[in-house]
């Protein structure tokens, strides 16, 4: 069995893949101080209490936050005798060219992110990625990442909002009934849900028209669901697309 990590800035997915499918999957917040004996614990603990018995023989990470890596390899290493992949390392090889300017550093998260599209969806592919930060991602017609653009998160610019304007409180992200809020609450919430419609509109728009072709728009993330509700923004919402990623690379490297 492979278990897949996804570690993002705010949480961290955990994923056992059995070939075919997730058996399960397991989110907690991410903790740079977190240790391997920790991670363990709690990770054997959750299985327990959904009934998973089954044997991890490979291990696959993504990190946004590199602090982490360390303790997620000596995870995989002394509970599970195998020797992680970890994304963006040189040992583990990408089944997609990246074309970005020389001694660009690109995020773990987005280059999974471009694989799992390209192997579910094809070239000409926009993926928009609802996390701390929402991330849009080119893949070319031939599946090279080729570059993309980085907003602040949803809950970021909420919190930011809250944070910097002492009278305004903390609201959590809704569609709004109406555009014009009566309240502050229904401002707030008409404000971030009604921009962020407008801003991920134009920026895939500005994408198309810059590169002069039809480009599929596919979601992942947390809060897709909740925006394409609102309006029809994505051609498809991928709920596990980063995780999808995951395997494909794995697969990529385990048959080399």
């Amino acid at each position: 069995m492979l278990l897949t990590i996804d570690c993002g800035n705010t949480n961290t997915v955990f994923a056992i893949w059995d070939g075919t499918r997730f058996v399960e999957s397991w989110r907690r917040a991410t903790n740079h101080a977190s240790t391997a004996d920790e991670y363990y614990t709690w990770l054997r603990t959750s299985m327990t209490l959904r009934d998973v018995d089954v044997t991890i023989t490979d291990c696959i990470v993504s990190s946004t936050v590199p602090r982490v890596v360390f303790n997620l390899r000596v995870l995989c290493d002394r509970y599970f005798g195998t020797r992680p992949w970890v994304v963006g390392k040189p040992d583990t090889r990408l089944p997609i060219d990246v074309r970005v300017d020389a001694g660009t550093a690109v995020g773990p998260d987005r280059l999974v992110n471009s694989v799992g599209g390209w192997d579910r969806h094809g070239g000409d592919l926009i993926v928009v990625d609802f996390g701390t930060a929402t991330t849009f991602d080119v893949v070319d017609h031939d599946g090279a990442y080729v570059g993309g653009v980085i907003a602040p998160g949803v809950n970021l610019s909420l919190e930011a909002l809250h944070m910097a304007a002492a009278a305004l409180p903390h609201v959590d992200i809704t569609q709004p009934a109406t555009v014009v809020g009566t309240n502050t609450v229904a401002c707030m919430q008409s404000g971030i849900f009604w921009g962020y419609v407008g801003l991920i509109r134009e920026i895939c728009a500005r994408i198309r028209a810059e590169r002069d072709r039809p480009m599929k728009v596919v979601a992942t993330g947390g809060l897709a669901p909740l925006f394409q509700q609102g309006d029809t923004l994505f051609d498809a919402y991928d709920e596990d697309l980063t995780m999808h990623g995951l395997t494909v690379i794995h697969a990529y490297n385990k048959d080399d």
